[in-house]
This record gives C-alpha cells, structure tokens and sequence, in this order.
C-alpha cells in the first residue's frame, strides 16, 4: 500500500518542546528527523555541516534539493523542523505539497517566552544531565512580550489559511502532548510508521520544571501587563465585506507626470482628475486609465520616482456622495436594479421617478437616514445585494489596491491642497495648480441635513474606517 506521505514538517518556535519531540520522533524504526533543516545560519543543528551530503552552501543555492534528498534518501520517512524564522523559498514548495505531511506543535506562549528569555540569559538550549542545569531568573518586558506572540500569531494563521485554501489538514501537537506516549504513537501512525514505542525518550531534560512565580523576577509586573491584553480579540472591528480586487483599470496616470491616482469610488475623484489634468496642461478626459496590471507595470518602470497616491473622503460625506449619485434620483450612472430593490424590497423612502416639489430637506434626510440603516445591513453581510466600491469601507478598498501595489501616500479631502501640492513638486513641478473646489452634492449638500444622529449612524456603519483612517466628526 502507497505511504501516505513522502516527507514531513513539524511547523514550530523556539522553546517550544521541539528538541524532545523530534528525540521522539527519531525513537521509531521508520522516521527520520533532520533538526533545522532550513535555519538559515546553520544546516540541521550547529555543529554540522551537511545533511544527507547536501551541504549549507549547496542547500542556499537550491532549498529544493535538499527537500528532494530528504525525500528520498532518509531511513523511511524523512523530515525537519521549520520555525517562522527559517528559509520562506521552501514555505511554498511544502504547503503546496499534499504529500508533506504537516505537524503543527504549539505552546503556551507565556511559558515558551519565559524558557526563551531563560536560555538566552543561561546560554543552554538543550538539557541532557541534570547536574549541568543553569538557572536565571529573567525580567519580563511587555512590549517585547506583545511582539513575541503577535509574531507566533501571524505565522499560525498564515499556515491555517494556507492550508485551508488548499484542502489540508496538519496532526496539532500541544507541549503538553509531548509527554503521552498514546500521542507520539498516534503520531507516527499519521505519518504511516506502523512501529509503536514502548516508552518515551528520556535523555532530554526540562529545564525549567518550577512555576513561573520562581523564574520571572517581576511576577506583579507581568500579571499586570498580561491583564492589558486581548487574548479574544475582543476590540477588534467586525469585518465581513468581501474581499476586493485591485480594480487597476480605475486608476488614473498622469500624461506626464510621474504620478498615479488610485482612486477610491465616491470620493473627490473629479476633482483630482481635473487636478491630474492641469499638470501637464490636458483635458481630464485624455487621462491614460483603463490600463491592465502589465501596462501600469510598463508605465511604472518608464516613471522612476514616480508616486501613487489616493485620497479619502470622510465616510458620511462619502455615503451620502454615493447615496446622491447612484441611488437617489433615476439617470446616468444611477444604479437602477439596485435602486429598485432598496424602494421596493428594503422600503427605503426613495421618490418614484423625477424629484417633485414634495421632496424637501425633510425628505432627502429621512431618505439618507435609511440608507445608511441599509449600509450597516449590507456592509456585514446580511443583504443580496452587492457591497458597491462606492460604498465599501475605504479600508477594504485599500486592501485591495495593495494586491497590486499600496499608495505611497494616503491623503484626506481635507487636506488635498497643500499635499498635493508637495507631492507634485517631489517630481519636478515648482508651481503645481490649485485643486478645483468640490461641487456639493445635489438635490441638496450633506450640510443642510447632517446632524449628530446621521454622525452617529455613519460611526455605526463606517466603525473600521473611523478607527483605522483616525476620522472624527464632519465638519
């Protein structure tokens, strides 16, 4: 019968029990363990200089040859630990590789930090003679502490994600797993090893078997830090737009000028273009766009310097610049099917057809209150309708201009003149024009309406922006 797997990875982090679990592993008739294959100071362990006589040098040159020799070469199954820290070239090579089979060990990151901090200070990463043991009480540092789990935090869920979109699944391993000898043994099954150990490798030693009151000279200190944490996320901003693409074919190059406008839908996108234009002298309608991603590539490296910029509108300004220009009245550039679902289905106080002498400011705010009402519902996800460009959050938007490239300058409406006017002198033009004035918004301008409800309900909907972009009140 086929082995289920061809080599293996134990995905894991400093201090985290992956000596002793690779002791173990290398206890069965059939598996065999490389150490740190791809740490990038060193090949498999410190003191050595080649693994199945692929040396370091060699390995640097080509990962994938030693993947390959471990495949192949190894006595039965083959495998290496790979910690965040090691050789990226071969993350793909293995997690696109359903025949690597993957083994995730974790542990407990205040006690792997503590271990971590304990070894730095004792210089001993390994225990094998408990008369040897050096001890050292450390100081807890908070900050570095925050960055020592959000790095093991991001690399776990680059490799769940990973192994999600490829219809993967790794065997878990908890530190405190490492001593049942049930696991190891369910372990190597996984594997395809049909040997079963009778007991668990002993010549390694924990190092630090007391609790941490004993080894953390600034307990209090680090109870308190701990209490200042967010273990559950429970902060965080609720986010359940789709994803969105770079839209490349919106984004606006200038005909000379080394610049490029990434514009985000509903906000002052006239009035940049027409600013784009003056530049170089040339109506807003001649302006390159609809280029695809190799073109603005092309354009890109023909413009070295250039910079790629976008501009934010504040999020009720922008709501209601939408609102205005695709759902309120029937015409050019109205989203009609859509129009018509929010009338007839969501009940949105939306006129019939023309607007009549009966729609006053009273109307045209209770019309935009709902519409905002609809947004919250639409933005998590709780509508068939589409979430439009013209009103997702301009966060996600430029999340998805980061697929191609991010602005290298993100600029409010607000303050559009004097940056525009520095970033244009940055490629070469001493006395750029001034930005045109927005128009307001018509049947009637957001000022005549808005209020501290309609600011409270733009807050409500627009939550991820107001915090990520640091947005306060309209003014």
């Amino acid at each position: 019968m086929t082995a289920p797997f061809d080599y293996f990875v134990v995905f894991a982090e400093m201090r985290t029990g992956s000596n002793f679990l690779e002791s173990n592993l290398n206890a069965f008739d059939g598996i065999e363990c490389h150490g740190e294959a791809f740490n990038p100071h060193f090949i498999a362990y410190p003191n050595k200089t080649e693994v199945l006589e692929v040396t370091q040098a060699m390995r640097d040159g080509d990962p994938g040859r030693l993947i390959e020799a471990i495949k192949t070469r190894s006595d039965g199954i083959g495998g290496f630990r790979f910690f965040h820290d090691h050789d990226p070239r071969v993350l793909d090579i293995m997690l696109d590789d359903p025949r690597c089979a993957k083994i995730v060990l974790t542990r407990n990151p205040v006690d792997s930090y503590v271990s971590w901090k304990i070894a730095q200070a004792t210089g001993q990463w390994k225990l094998t003679n408990v008369k040897r043991r050096r001890d050292s009480k450390i100081a807890f540092d908070g900050m570095e502490f925050e960055r020592h789990v959000g790095r093991l935090q991001e690399f776990q869920v680059f490799l769940l994600n990973r192994l999600q979109q490829s219809g993967q699944t790794a065997f878990y391993v908890a530190y405190d797993d490492l001593q049942s000898l049930e696991v190891m043994n369910g372990l190597a099954r996984y594997l395809g090893c049909p040997t079963v150990l009778e007991a668990l490798d002993d010549s390694l030693k924990k190092q630090n078997p007391s609790g941490l009151e004993d080894k953390v000279s600034n307990f209090d200190e680090m109870e308190r830090a701990l209490t200042g944490l967010d273990p559950f996320n429970l902060t965080r901003t609720p986010n359940f737009e789709p994803r969105r693409g770079a839209a490349v074919p919106g984004f606006v190059s200038a005909a000379k000028a080394a610049l490029l406008y990434m514009p985000v839908r509903s906000g002052p996108e006239t009035e940049v273009q027409h600013w784009l234009a003056a530049l170089d002298g040339v109506p807003p309608d001649t302006l390159p766009t609809k280029l695809n991603q190799r073109a603005l590539r092309q354009w890109m490296r023909r413009k070295p310097g250039h910079r790629r910029f976008t501009v934010l509108r504040h999020p009720v300004a922008r709501a209601h610049a939408a609102f205005c220009a695709k759902i309120l009245v029937k015409g050019p550039g109205c989203y009609r099917d859509i129009r018509k679902t929010l009338r007839n289905f969501h009940k949105l106080p939306l006129p019939g057809g023309e607007l009549g002498e009966d729609y006053d400011r009273r109307a045209h705010r209770e019309a935009f209150v709902a519409f905002l009402t609809f947004l919250k519902a639409n933005l998590a996800g709780q509508t068939g309708i589409r979430v439009d460009a013209h009103w997702a959050t301009q966060a996600s938007v430029l999340e998805g201009m980061a697929q191609f490239g991010s602005p290298d300058m993100v600029i409010r409406e607000t303050e559009m003149k004097g940056y525009l006017a520095a970033m244009a002198r940055q490629v070469g033009y001493a006395k750029p024009p001034v930005p045109p004035q927005a128009t307001g918004d018509r049947p009637f301008d957001l000022s005549e309406i808005y209020d501290e409800e309609i600011e409270a309900l733009a807050r409500d909907v627009y939550q991820r922006d107001y915090i990520t972009f640091g947005f306060g009140r309209w003014a």
